[in-house]
């Protein structure tokens, strides 16, 4: 009996013991599936965490490349109202400051001058598209460069003439020029040509075709006064007046020297073929720049602009 009893006891005691470990066990496996759970939560969170920084990240860089599209388009925009125009300081850079710049702003555009003090430099900016047109020479000089330098310019609009004038040196009148007289003229084909005509115009020389618009010194058939020539830059020739007995001057360059009417000694009828003319290039003629420019350049307020400020030594045409 008691060996039962013993027994009873040992039994209950080790099911107690099970109880426990499977209690155990249980409670194990039941952290380990919170745990489990609270991981794979964690992960998703963080995973939702990452796909909205992501967003975010593409959303800032969709706002920026917007940004920078739309500051792009700004800028552009922005180009596309400036009209750059390279001239001679005296008078087309004055004439484009004074009075086209207001009539280009009240059609909607920006008129940006760039001055030159050379006839090569505003023709090559102008062919290489680094400026959109120019204002400084004649009909005749343009033909000349085109052809001497394979370049594309086409004159859009006639602006004005400038009579070109023999100016006194050491001489004071053409009659008192003695034999051997130094002249100094441009060296340029067209301007040299110009020079050389108005010189035949005064009696001084001859030339073998009395209207030949590129005549050189070469072309000379009668000299009678024995007239030394000194071929200089265009833009040089007032500079070197004091020390010639005379000098064919183009009018911007003698109006820049303040070269007074006084020494005036012969000059160009008005109705001279070298009108000076704005000028693009070819392909350009009909952009609505040009079109702008043209109206501005052309205008009755140019006209009276050029009457005062120039009385008589710049003719509007």
């Amino acid at each position: 009996m008691q060996t039962i009893k013993k027994n009873r006891k040992l039994a209950a005691i080790v099911l107690a013991a099970l109880g426990i470990v499977l209690a155990f066990g249980l409670a194990a496996c039941g952290g380990n599936s919170a745990s489990s759970s609270a991981s794979s939560a964690g992960s998703s969170a963080s995973a939702s965490s990452e796909s909205a920084s992501s967003a975010e990240s593409s959303a800032s860089a969709s706002d920026e490349s917007a940004s920078s599209a739309s500051a792009a388009s700004a800028s552009e925009a922005s180009g596309d109202n400036v009209i750059k125009v390279g001239a001679s300081p005296t008078p087309h850079a004055e004439i484009l400051n004074d009075v086209v710049v207001p009539l280009v702003e009240k059609a909607g555009y920006k008129l940006e001058v760039v001055e030159f003090t050379d006839y090569v430099l505003p023709n090559t900016a102008t062919e290489d598209g680094e400026i959109d047109a120019n204002y400084f020479q004649h009909i005749p000089y343009l033909d000349s460069f085109n052809k001497d330098n394979n370049t594309h310019l086409v004159n859009v609009a006639a602006v004005h003439i400038e009579p070109m004038s023999i100016y006194a040196g050491k001489t004071a009148s053409l009659d008192e020029l003695a034999d051997g007289a130094t002249v100094a003229v441009p060296n340029d084909t067209t301007n040299e040509a110009r020079s050389l005509l108005l010189l035949q115009k005064a009696g001084l020389i001859e030339l073998s075709d009395p209207e030949n618009p590129v005549a050189t010194i070469k072309d000379i058939t009668s000299n009678p006064k024995n007239l030394q020539f000194k071929e200089v830059e265009a833009a040089t020739v007032p500079t070197i007046l004091p020390d010639v007995d005379i000098a064919v001057i183009n009018t911007n360059y003698a109006i820049g020297a303040n070269l007074g009417s006084d020494l005036v000694l012969l000059t160009e009828a008005s109705d001279s073929p070298y009108v000076n003319v704005l000028v693009v290039k070819e392909g350009n003629e009909n952009t609505e720049k040009t079109k702008v420019l043209v109206d501005a350049i052309t205008s009755q307020e140019v006209k009276d602009y050029i009457a005062k400020k120039y009385e008589g030594k710049v003719v509007a045409v």
